[in-house]
């Protein structure tokens, strides 16, 4: 029919008028069209990896909520910048490339373009001039200028901020700093004390060391450095892999292919020195608390004690960190991680084969899986002994998997009573426990009553009477329960303290090992020599400064926290910006040279040094730039030098992508600085300015830790540098929840493709055969067929149709599934709000909208009001599911009705266009009629009075002796006697009353009304 809802063709319509006119072009101060006087709103999607497979309906979800609340804020006046980029570098494109043979950047512009077409059909108001790529070499140029900031910059303790490496050359050369014999750098002292020589001893002056300790100084102290670190290294894919790549079983997530544990010389990234200011500057941001506690956890920030353990025999000592010095006393053995360098060294020649056999086998699993709660404890003695510093005793040394080298010092003294890993090891590999910690009645209560006594353990080891008399009763001859009257365990629940006191406490500290769980909370010292009866926190402090005034160890702040492994064995990635000297100097590329770009190749393998064996776990690195010769070597200063031929992870161009939308085709800088202040430095409403510059960034809870903390760590050494104006980069975070689909069985438990199912209303159908299939919700996968396409959505029923159902389907932070069934719902909806104001037969105004001239339906103004009100507050609240009910029903209201005046008309289409903007536009177009000057996208919000949009009558319960009896409506300004009155008329309250009489009435003004009869 002429004037029906056809949304292919006005979407399309509107998608070439957006592109033609540059609808949503945002212009930068200085620019023209630019309005100073305007506040500015930068919303942000985390931008997506262009995948093969295109887009899924969970992609468009966060991108809807975004572009609604871009669109509301243009409307409500103000400089809005919304953005769309790729993500492009990664293991996909070039995994592709190596079995395809087609180049990584052909595939991923194809990517790209097929993305953009996607995003462009759900009318999505980006600002498509600023769009970028991080594969773009404009756009890496500055992400290595950025390696190069780092590269180029220490951490100044002492100021507590980065500085460029320059400053702390001259602070060496002008003899402020001094350096120790372990090259770390100290205090020269007083100007005046130097020149008497009173420098510190063991320490040297700058000008006293050759050129290459020198070099060797300045690179060990800047903020990206090369180091020998343990890595997930895959033979048989050719690279390291982080640990998210790694699967629980140790092999590589792509091919399933093993990796192992093994040192290689890596680009670190010295994030763990913003550690504390990651962990604070938490505090303020507008973030969900589960997100900031994921990365408090991931921090990891712990006080405690480093210690030193001397080795019996040995020269040597081992270092650990720990954060309960109070129970040194109870330490009866320690671990080394089985990469610690001191493994090999003090195994005794006894228990060689077995350590290097468990080393071995120690390679081959992921971190995950060796600390994993639920696994079995495994470990080989190394035939070596420490020796506690706080009694002489002398204490076995184990090597054993659930310590970690990436960890505090990949060693631990082991102190079972108060620790379930080691009570858990030590009973596994019958090593001594004691208490070293009074524990709280309470505690022992609920080991006694619920857990019981390990009765098998006890057997094991011979004390299955001592366990006995524990549970059945307090036998008054046996020590240590002399004089206690015998108790029945049944009653342990309801025993009293003294029981507990006098027999269960007595028990557990002569036998902690024989109960089913370690005491690991705070308490009193017991065992614990001149320290017994100090309470937990105040022995802690006693026995660190024991340590530091003996010399064997002092207070410290560990993190869990590992500098970032910042290279990768790959071809498709971001070439580092430095020169490797064949003396070992690092020559960092100077600015005029960058982009340093990839060089032309047509293999992308990798390779590795045993070609015969690609499995060899012990096999060296050859990355695929190793056969770009050519490129790799570089004659500077009549010397010749070798480009880094690895590239930098997918993580770099994702860290800092937000501030280059900001000005993308600035070629003198990353970005201008007026540019940078305008759009990242928003005021809050005391006028301080957020610590976080955009003011919504949406995504998955997926990437609440890592990008998010290496973006921030990025952006704080920024900041630092004076090139960006705030310390956080993302003010306001909110996590979108998961879309998930329904997935179909039928009786052989084989999968059933949504095109192959007849949806009736007692359930799914196999077309074919006509059997009732089972469904269950889960993940959208391939191998489940139930991935929905958007493409097949935006076909049948339009790209408003499909940005609506995704904002209706509940909170938008709450994970849902998809029900097709549920999308011709929506559709329904756009088709009477579309037959609300337009006669689908002749395409003329409907019957519905009243003359021009005529006076507005008061009711229906009033239901406008509420509805103009209710939907900017939902967007605001990011509340869209509730926001959409609220035009549904104003419409039903109209068809009730059954008049629209035309200003009404054009205010609900406004408020709709954030929601479904082509139909919005077309209607916004045809109502304005000769007076329509373009888009409404820049339309003002409507406005409300808040009269008209306060409820006139209100719901009030009605209780007879206390139990609801009914509801009845009445004016907002009905008094007691009013709502009575209405109360006794309606038939439910009345059957309540019946023959019976009111002899009270309890009235809450507008809550309740409460009938007492007799």
């Amino acid at each position: 029919m002429p004037g029906e809802y056809a949304p292919k063709s006005i979407e399309a319509k509107w998608q070439s008028y957006w592109d033609a006119t540059r609808t949503f072009r945002t212009p930068n101060p200085g620019d023209q069209g630019f309005d100073p006087s305007k506040k500015k709103y930068y919303v942000l999607d985390m931008f997506p990896y262009p995948s093969g497979a295109g887009l899924h309906v969970g992609h468009p979800e966060g991108y809807t909520a975004t572009d609604i609340v871009a669109r509301y804020r243009r409307m409500k006046g103000f400089n809005v910048l919304h953005t769309m980029g790729w993500d492009a570098f990664g293991l996909p494109a070039e995994q592709h490339a190596i079995d395809t043979g087609q180049h990584p950047a052909v595939t991923t512009q194809k990517n790209v373009d097929n993305f953009r077409r996607q995003l462009k059909m759900l009318g999505f108001s980006y600002d498509w001039d600023r769009e970028l790529s991080t594969t773009d070499p404009d756009y890496y140029r500055w992400t290595q200028w950025i390696f190069l900031q780092l590269f180029n910059s220490w951490y100044d303790d002492a100021a507590k901020k980065a500085r460029p490496i320059a400053e702390l050359e001259k602070m060496l050369e002008s003899e402020k700093l001094v350096v120790r014999f372990d090259g770390n750098l100290v205090s020269a002292g007083p100007t005046g004390f130097q020149q008497m020589g009173g420098i510190p001893v063991g320490t040297k002056f700058w000008h006293e060391l050759p050129p290459e300790d020198r070099r060797a100084i300045l690179d060990r102290n800047r903020l990206a450095y090369l180091a020998e670190v343990p890595v997930n290294w895959c033979p048989a894919l050719g690279t390291v892999l982080s640990n998210e790549e790694v699967t629980n079983e140790g092999r590589s997530e792509r091919g399933n292919f093993p990796v192992y544990r093994r040192p290689l010389k890596q680009w670190m990234l010295r994030i763990t020195k913003y550690a504390d200011r990651l962990e604070e500057d938490l505090t303020e941001l507008d973030w969900p608390e589960s997100v900031k506690l994921m990365q408090r956890n991931w921090i990891g920030r712990s006080e405690g004690a480093q210690v030193k353990f001397q080795l019996d025999q040995h020269e040597d000592v081992i270092e650990i960190f720990t954060t309960r010095p109070d129970t040194l006393f109870g330490a009866t053995y320690m671990v080394l991680a089985p990469e610690h360098p001191l493994v090999e060294k003090i195994t005794t020649p006894d228990q060689r084969d077995a350590v290097r056999a468990y080393v071995a086998t120690a390679a081959n699993k992921s971190d995950m899986d060796r600390t994993a709660e639920t696994k079995k404890k495994t470990g080989v003695f190394t035939g070596a002994f420490a020796i506690n510093p706080v009694n002489e005793e002398k204490i076995p040394v184990w090597v054993a998997d659930y310590v970690l080298m990436t960890y505090g010092t990949g060693a631990i003294m082991a102190v079972p009573g108060h620790d379930v890993r080691d009570f858990e090891f030590a009973k596994q590999f019958d090593l001594p426990i004691r208490a070293v910690v009074r524990p709280s009645i309470s505690w022992l209560k609920e080991q006694i009553a619920a857990n019981r006594i390990d009765l098998h353990y006890a057997g094991k080891h011979g004390k299955s009477r001592i366990a006995e008399m524990m549970l059945s009763s307090a036998a008054t001859a046996a020590a240590p329960f002399t004089g206690i009257a015998p108790q029945e365990i049944d009653a342990l629940s309801d025993i009293d303290s003294a029981w507990i006191d006098q027999v269960a406490m007595p028990g557990y500290l002569v036998n902690p090992e024989l109960f089913e769980n370690a005491f690991t909370g705070a308490g009193h010292a017991i065992n614990s020599g001149r320290f017994n009866g100090l309470p937990t926190a105040e022995f802690k402090k006693h026995i660190t400064n024991w340590l530091e005034e003996k010399g064997i160890g002092c207070g410290t702040v560990n993190y869990k926290l590992r500098d970032w492994l910042f290279s990768r064995q790959r071809y498709w990635g971001e070439p580092f910006p430095v020169l490797h000297g064949e003396d070992g100097e690092i020559l960092a590329l100077d600015e005029s040279e960058l982009p340093l770009t990839l060089p032309p190749m047509t293999d992308f393998r990798p390779t590795v040094e045993t070609s015969d064996n690609p499995a060899n776990q012990s096999a060296v690195p050859r990355t695929t730039l190793g056969r770009a010769k050519e490129w790799m070597t570089v004659q500077r200063h009549g010397k010749t030098y070798s480009r880094e031929l690895n590239t930098m992870p997918q993580w770099a161009g994702s860290c800092w992508y937000y501030l280059r939308f900001l000005d993308p085709h600035n070629n003198a800088a990353f970005c201008g600085k007026e540019v940078e202040q305008y759009w990242m430095l928003s005021k809050r409403k005391d006028g301080k300015p957020h610590v976080g510059g955009i003011d919504l960034y949406v995504g998955g809870a997926e990437h609440a830790v890592l990008h998010l903390l290496y973006a921030r760590f990025w952006h704080k050494v920024l900041y630092d540098l004076g090139h960006v104006s705030t310390i956080e980069p993302f003010g306001k975070l909110f996590n979108q929840g998961m879309i998930r689909a329904f997935a179909y069985t039928d009786s052989r438990d084989a999968y059933i493709g949504y095109e192959d199912i007849d949806f009736r209303e007692d359930g799914a159908h196999h077309k074919s055969t006509g059997e009732k299939l089972k469904g269950a919700v889960e993940k959208m996968s391939k191998s489940m067929k139930n991935v929905i396409n958007p493409e097949e959505v935006v076909n049948e029923f339009g790209g408003d149709s499909l940005r609506l159902y995704e904002m209706f389907m509940g909170p938008l932070e709450a994970s849902k599934p998809w029900n097709p069934r549920d999308v011709p719902g929506v559709f329904r909806f756009l088709q009477r709000a579309w037959r609300m104001i337009i006669n689908d037969e002749t395409g003329e105004f409907s019957s519905m909208v009243a003359p021009r001239e005529s006076e507005p339906n008061l009711a229906l103004e009033r239901t406008l009001h509420k509805t103009i009100k209710k939907v900017g507050e939902d967007i605001d609240r990011m509340a869209f599911n509730t926001g959409i009910s609220a035009m549904m029903e104003f419409v039903n209201e109209v068809y009730r009705a059954k008049t629209i005046h035309p200003s009404q008309a054009e205010r609900f289409t406004l408020i709709l266009a954030p929601y479904a903007p082509h139909i919005a536009e077309e209607l916004w177009q045809r109502l304005r009629g000769p007076a329509w000057k373009g888009s409404l996208a820049y339309e003002p919000w409507p406005t409300w009075d808040p009269a008209m949009a306060e409820e006139s009558e209100v719901e009030i319960p009605v209780q007879v002796n206390g139990k609801m009896a009914g509801k009845v409506i009445v004016a907002k300004t009905a008094d007691e006697a009013a709502v009575k009155t209405a109360a006794l008329a309606d038939e439910k309250v009345k059957g309540r009353v019946g023959a019976g009489s009111i002899v009270k009435t309890i009235y809450v003004p507008g809550r309740m009304v409460n009938l007492i009869v007799k």
